[in-house]
């Protein structure tokens, strides 16, 4: 019995290679190699159930057609000098166009402050009681022709914060019946006399710096229609839409407007109500339709009322002609001429080295791809 046992553990029969077995005596025909192969054939179909290998294609393996190009030097010195020739003028274009702009940037958040409230601006510009008229004078370095677009610039103002930017309700900005509709407006949503239409942070925070400009005692008109997007006062501003118990709590964050006016036409909360992605950012005061000249002195008479002192911001007042290529923008005009002069730079050294250091050049039929096209 231990033998048996033992014997059988290894696979082995004691009784050697006769067949006592009943079923073997039933089924004479199978034999061990038979029984092997079913063995075989049975693991691999189990083994092909439970494999996660994708099915075959051309796709999946990368063997579609597709153009293998070889770089030889005349194909990447050609290259290099296409983008070369392209890219410089290009470049150049833009750089003039950018430096054809005249534009007077003029900071006023210090010098509007007076002496007795520089070592505390923020209680100044906190002060309802204070005056924050301030009279300053700027002068046209280059004659400037219409249209003169004037903007206000503020720096290190994080418009982009993600709980300033979900602060707003859509709904209620587009229809009156949702004046209600003031979910994600906390800390503005509501008043004691009933929801805050507009709702929110952003609309709280609205700009209300005044800018009056006058040249020899002449006013020049700025014009504030026509400075906000066409698609957000036909569709993201309702003009049933009225301003209801907005900047109507202790703690007032910016301007107010006009509640006999629909929000579809108060045009400086609606470029407000675009927030910017930098700290730093311009947005569109107003329009000048007369052109200015060269040395010409500008008298602004401003009211200082936005705080940007609380948190360290800087106000300026911009004005500005335009392009082409919009406003005074040299970056990209750099850009290309970069871009333009390194591949000059690498197009001129490939060239050398081709001239002075050749290399030969391997024959393109002992590639893969060309062998297997013979063949066929």
């Amino acid at each position: 019995m231990r033998t048996f046992a033992k014997d059988a553990f290894r696979g082995e029969r004691p009784w050697g290679d006769t067949v006592c077995d009943p079923w073997f005596s039933v089924h004479p025909q199978i034999t061990n190699a038979d029984m092997n192969q079913e063995l075989v054939t049975n693991g691999a179909s189990k083994s092909k159930r439970n494999s996660k290998k994708p099915e075959y294609s051309r796709f999946t393996q990368q063997e579609l057609p597709a153009w293998k190009p070889i770089l030889t030097p005349g194909w990447v010195i050609t290259s290099f000098l296409a983008i070369a020739l392209l890219f410089i003028p290009i470049g150049l274009v833009s750089l003039f166009a950018s430096m054809r702009v005249v534009e007077i940037v003029y900071r006023y958040d210090q010098d509007c402050v007076p002496e007795t409230y520089r070592d505390n601006v923020t209680s100044y510009i906190q002060n309802p009681l204070t005056n924050k008229t301030c009279i300053k004078n700027v002068t046209v370095p280059k004659n400037m022709e219409a249209p003169i677009f004037v903007y206000y610039q503020l720096d290190n103002f994080y418009q982009n914060h993600r709980r300033y930017v979900k602060s707003r309700s859509d709904k209620q900005l587009r229809n009156a019946g949702d004046e209600f509709s003031t979910k994600g407006c906390e800390p503005e949503a509501k008043s004691k006399a009933g929801p805050i239409v507009p709702c929110g942070l952003i609309a709280w925070s609205l700009f209300n710096d005044t800018y009056n400009l006058l040249i020899q005692d002449k006013v020049l008109d700025i014009n504030k229609k026509g400075i906000a997007w066409k698609s957000d006062t036909k569709d993201k501003f309702g003009s049933d839409v009225y301003p209801r118990n907005f900047q109507a709590g202790s703690l007032i964050g910016g301007g107010k407007l006009n509640e006999s006016v629909p929000l579809s036409e108060q045009e400086d909360l609606i470029v407000w109500m675009r927030t910017a992605a930098l700290p730093t950012f311009r947005k569109l005061y107003g329009k000048i339709s007369s052109d200015l000249k060269a040395q010409d002195m500008i008298t602004v008479v401003l009211e200082n009322n936005y705080n940007t002192y609380s948190f360290g911001g800087q106000k300026k007042l911009v004005l500005s002609t335009t392009s082409w290529i919009g406003g005074k923008n040299e970056f990209l005009g750099i850009a290309y001429l970069t871009v333009g002069g390194i591949c000059l730079f690498m197009a001129l050294n490939f060239i050398l080295l081709y001239i002075f250091k050749p290399r030969p050049l391997g024959d393109p039929s002992y590639l893969s791809w060309n062998r297997n096209t013979s063949r066929q």
